[in-house]
């Protein structure tokens, strides 16, 4: 255990713990938790057009699942960065999930999945996904959310490589593809997902917001984002 927290310890700096562990828990808390409230309600199908156009690629489901790795990666990178930058992204990252909460409450959303024939590996791990991850939660897209937040959050970063950065941008839009291709959301989940990380970036960016959030997580951990007694290095640039 003492070594697991020193490695930690190493590998995070102390005001990113907490803005990390709140990320986790509030994300599950939004996905899974709102669900209580909405199993037994009508549910909207926005599927269009040019989603019934999309083909559907089982193998894709690699991507869909795999996803986790980069998601991890990134968010562990982003919070290594300077202390106002965590404060900005993971305000922007906590004001995001608030917003999809409240449209899984207000407009709840489903679509129509396609019959899966048993035959075949990747097939089955469709079926198993089918199975375990309700058809629900879909506007925004969480996956094209916080894969875009993957890209975003060192977007820009010099001391992260640029073909890193470079990667991380494919691979937020290869997440984004798969959603489709796995028929798991409709285009407007990928666009409302991507649209809604870039809105809660640049609103995260506000003194107001990262300040407030800095100021909570201070009372939550002593020292956390706090550099010369200003919560989140305020004052720096």
């Amino acid at each position: 255990m003492e070594k697991l927290r020193k490695m930690l310890g190493t590998l995070i700096p102390p005001y990113g713990r907490i803005p990390l562990m709140v990320a986790v828990a509030w994300n599950m808390t939004v996905y899974f938790g709102s669900r209580v409230f909405t199993s037994g309600w009508f549910h909207h199908d926005i599927e269009g057009r040019l989603d019934r156009l999309i083909p559907f690629v089982p193998w894709t489901a690699a991507i869909y699942l795999g996803c986790y790795a980069f998601w991890i990666v990134n968010y562990i990178l982003i919070a290594r960065q300077e202390k106002r930058h965590v404060c900005r992204f993971f305000a922007a990252d906590f004001l995001s999930r608030a917003v999809c909460l409240a449209f899984y409450l207000l407009y709840p959303t489903t679509n129509t999945r396609p019959a899966v024939e048993p035959e075949g590996f990747w097939n089955q791990v469709m079926i198993g996904l089918y199975a375990t991850d309700a058809a629900d939660n879909l506007f925004p897209s969480i996956h094209c959310l916080v894969s875009w937040f993957c890209y975003i959050g060192l977007r820009g970063k010099e001391n992260i490589p640029k073909w890193y950065r470079g990667l991380s941008c494919l691979l937020a839009v290869l997440v984004c593809i798969s959603t489709l291709t796995t028929k798991q959301h409709v285009v407007p989940d990928v666009l409302g997902g991507v649209l809604l990380a870039e809105i809660c970036f640049f609103i995260g960016k506000k003194a107001g917001v990262w300040g407030t959030y800095g100021r909570i997580l201070d009372k939550i951990n002593g020292k956390l984002c706090l550099e010369g007694g200003n919560p989140c290095g305020q004052g720096r640039k």
